[in-house]
């Protein structure tokens, strides 16, 4: 597996496909959830994902403090099916929050989870941060990590 970090203008057409092929079998078709997954924030991200051979199998995006809230922002974390339980989704967090800090120091970092992964990011440091609330009709609520 090779891991990446790039800002949306160094994609290459091919890994862009990747990432949101692999957004969409997750959130839209298995999480059976229409949403407009192309919403314009990817130009100000940084995309770090993992490749399997040519197909991308985990994938977040990452924004810098400001761009976003105030706090860094940490958002569209998604693991491919065939990846799930072998500690891909583990090591995408931690590589997410170590870019983070290399970009932008001990920085807060917020993220609005869904809510069954709520102890996975407690694993990660992050406490909630306000109430639930429905995203696309699927319970999440937010968290910091400090």
């Amino acid at each position: 597996m090779r891991w990446e970090l790039r800002p949306f203008d160094a994609l290459s057409t091919r890994e862009l496909y990747g990432v949101m092929r692999l957004r969409q079998d997750v959130f839209i078709v298995e999480q059976k959830c229409a949403y407009a997954d192309a919403d314009g924030a990817d130009v100000e991200a940084m995309h770090l994902f993992a490749l399997d051979g040519d197909d991308v199998v985990a994938c977040a995006r990452l924004f810098a403090p400001g761009v976003r809230r105030a706090e860094a922002v940490v958002g569209r974390v998604v693991t491919a099916a065939r990846v799930r339980k072998l500690g891909v989704g583990r090591e995408l967090m931690r590589r997410a929050i170590d870019a983070v800090e290399a970009q932008h120091g001990r920085a807060a970092i917020w993220l609005g989870a869904q809510k069954y992964l709520q102890r996975f990011y407690e694993s990660f440091g992050f406490t909630r941060d306000g109430e639930d609330y429905l995203e696309d009709d699927i319970p999440h609520l937010p968290m910091r990590r400090p």
